[in-house]
């Protein structure tokens, strides 16, 4: 495998912005050697990405850009949804249909009329919003979710929580179905120059993986914002590899459901 010459981390967030002075459960992001910078919004965020992607290719190094949230769903979801199990595909599905503004967006009421169109019971639930969204209950009482619970990685990853809950502690299904658009502008923006891991070769510049850093950190100084700096301890700590044990890493077959970075297949 080329090494790669810069590694950036990227914790997401699904909410709206957070306001100018650096928070915690916001976006953070940094380049291994380089200081976390804070995002008060995707908008703002999504600049930033591209610019760095830009900066990369036009300097001839190859980039490895991580984000903490799922690049699939559970079997079957894609095809269900999509026509497709392709989950590049998907990702065109959904930035086709989020409505997103620093203010405001529409992840909830899709989820709902995602869940519909499968029957109205799920899979996704967990409503954060004060008023009613049909086909989103707000707890599992009546839930019936129609795919597994939890894609395969999950299984070898204790703790992870599942990508169908979209509003509680620790939920990250509006991360994932507010990320995938970017992750869907940003493949399209530099089609031919980015590869998307697992599902394509590794063989452009600019590689999109996804990852975990609650997996192998822990809390952190209590000084710190935890997001910032788990998004400095995983770049720094990738960086760090030997590039036979990074590509090691990222041998890894995992087609539709996409997979955590560090996480055994066995």
């Amino acid at each position: 495998m080329t090494p790669f010459d810069t590694i950036a981390m990227v914790d997401w967030s699904g909410g709206n912005d957070t306001g100018p002075r650096p928070r915690k459960d916001a976006i953070w992001a940094c380049v291994a050697g380089e200081e976390p910078q804070y995002f008060r919004n995707r908008g703002l965020a999504e600049n930033w990405l591209c610019d760095l992607i830009e900066t990369a290719l036009a300097a001839g190094r190859r980039l490895m850009l991580g984000f903490d949230f799922p690049f699939g769903y559970p079997a079957g979801f894609a095809r269900a949804v999509s026509g497709t199990d392709d989950p590049l595909r998907l990702w065109d599905w959904f930035e086709a249909r989020i409505e997103d503004t620093p203010q405001t967006n529409n992840r909830f009421d899709l989820a709902g009329a995602i869940n519909r169109g499968l029957g109205g019971k799920g899979p996704f639930w967990a409503n954060g919003l004060k008023r009613d969204i049909a086909g989103l209950p707000r707890t599992k009482r009546d839930y019936h979710n129609p795919f597994p619970d939890r894609r395969l990685v999950e299984r070898f990853a204790p703790g992870a929580f599942t990508c169908w809950q979209m509003a509680g502690a620790g939920a990250v299904g509006g991360q994932v179905m507010m990320g995938l658009p970017v992750l869907a502008r940003l493949h399209r923006r530099f089609a031919g120059w980015v590869s998307a891991w697992p599902f394509e070769p590794l063989d452009k510049p600019v590689t999109l993986v996804e990852i975990w850093p609650s997996l192998t950190l822990g809390k952190g100084p209590m000084d710190r914002i935890k997001d910032a700096w788990q998004v400095e301890r995983v770049a720094g700590d990738l960086a760090a590899l030997p590039q036979a044990r990074l590509g090691s890493l990222l041998d890894i077959t995992a087609p539709e459901e996409g997979w955590i970075l560090g996480v055994n297949q066995t």
